[in-house]
């Protein structure tokens, strides 16, 4: 019986191993995030800013262009999938014409 015992326990440590290294990849996202949005905050708050430049944002605060392209692509191919769904409720004849207006104003 002892044997079990260990054995569960074991597997107990080894399972605890394996999540912790997932939290503490959280807690480390969540403080970079925590980080870059106080960056921006302050930019944002400091009265001698006269016009916002979201590029000089995306450049000065440390991995906030990485996180910002890694979510547009997310959202991107969340678009995709909706667009996918609803072009498929669609008839042939408004397919036709959706194509006809996008032709329309890349001329």
């Amino acid at each position: 019986m002892p044997r079990k015992a260990a054995s569960i326990n074991e597997e107990l440590d080894k399972e605890t191993n394996d999540i912790l290294p997932s939290n503490e990849k959280n807690e480390d996202e969540i403080g970079n995030l925590n980080r870059m949005l106080g960056d921006v905050l302050n930019y944002l708050s400091d009265d001698e800013v006269e016009e916002i430049d979201i590029d000089y944002i995306l450049d000065k605060t440390e991995g906030l262009r990485e996180w910002w392209n890694r979510y547009r692509e997310k959202n991107r191919k969340q678009i995709e999938e909706e667009i996918k769904k609803s072009l498929g409720e669609l008839s042939l004849e408004e397919l036709e014409r959706i194509r006809e207006q996008i032709k329309e104003k890349e001329d």
